[in-house]
């Protein structure tokens, strides 16, 4: 699991917690069922199971992979449209290859980050690249829905692209932790996305028998999602490992720390943290829109069908398969 990786030893250390840290405590953990993105790809639906209210501003994550693909077999996403809300698919292994009928679109690779505002309407697609469809390879990332308050469902579609080297890197007092910030702030180090709902997005490596505390918005959720490894969370240090998702209480300081022991092939505690300020809206969604009311929804999929949400460009990227 490359992602971005870094020498610790000479990296900004956080600061340790002091004697008034409120460490968050668990309300929850669950893992997430198994199931089948898009064309074919696998993923964890991580978020299966946790009320709306706890995820808020999130409203749908998906582990995709981890899978070694043999050639042939990597599959993706066609053209397909989004509406009122934004799109973060954060690559830890391997490629996709993005396009939108907003001109926005690059190849997503070795953590780098995607971030599609969709608003107003967009088309997108998110593939394979053809090289990797022909030789294979490894294939691991997240794809994570950040809503839009009402005021900004209809902004127009917008685009970043987040290369790996422009993540925000810090470390736990021990060097025992390596924090990648990709959206928002920890302890005022910022990552480059830009948010129009205030949230914190981060990816933790802890080795094996290190622990860390990470400073967390009070006013804001907390999750952690576990992409491999084992190791506990919370104030209580419950257990949690590949593919738990745990639901933290209120309190200003994440604490996660790593089984000494990790399997071979995983070789550290590799979480997801993510909260930011609920909207507290009502939510209506349909498949691939996200909007406040059921009539909002009968507009997006008329205007959709009426290719008011864009159109798919000339000589568009499409799927790639072995003839």
């Amino acid at each position: 699991m490359p992602a971005v990786s870094a020498d610790t030893l000479t990296l900004t250390r956080l600061s340790s917690p002091g004697v008034d840290a409120l460490e968050r405590p668990v309300r929850s953990v669950t893992r997430g069922p198994r199931g089948y993105e898009g064309e074919g790809f696998p993923v964890v639906r991580a978020f299966a199971g946790v009320s709306a209210a706890d995820l808020d501003p999130f409203i749908h994550m998906d582990q995709m992979g981890e899978v070694d693909y043999e050639p042939g077999e990597p599959r993706g996403t066609s053209w397909h449209p989004h509406r009122g809300f934004e799109t973060v698919t954060y690559m830890i292994d391997g490629r996709f290859a993005h396009q939108d009928s907003a001109g926005g679109g690059g190849l997503i690779e070795d953590g780098a980050t995607q971030w599609m505002t969709a608003g107003s309407g967009i088309l997108h697609i998110e593939t394979p690249p053809a090289e990797l469809v022909e030789s294979g390879g490894l294939f691991h990332g997240i794809q994570l829905w950040v809503n839009l308050p009402a005021k900004d469902k209809f902004l127009p579609p917008n685009y970043q692209n987040l290369e790996g080297g422009q993540v925000g890197l810090v470390t736990s007092p021990d060097a025992g932790s390596l924090i990648r910030i990709i959206a928002g702030e920890i302890e005022g180090h910022r990552g480059p996305g830009s948010t129009h709902t205030p949230i914190t997005l981060a990816h933790a490596t802890v080795q094996p028998g290190a622990a860390v505390s990470i400073p967390w918005h009070p006013e804001f959720n907390a999750l952690v999602y576990v992409l491999s490894g084992r190791g506990r969370v919370g104030a209580e240090g419950r257990p949690i490992e590949q593919g738990s998702l745990a639901v933290l209480g209120k309190g200003d300081r994440i604490t996660v720390a790593a089984d000494g022991s990790q399997d071979s092939n995983r070789p550290a505690l590799e979480v997801l943290l993510l909260g930011g300020q609920p909207i507290r809206e009502r939510v209506f969604q349909y498949g691939p829109f996200v909007m406040n009311t059921k009539q909002q929804l009968i507009e997006a999929v008329e205007d959709y069908q009426a290719g008011r949400l864009g159109v798919v460009p000339p000589n568009a990227l499409m799927p790639h398969t072995i003839r």
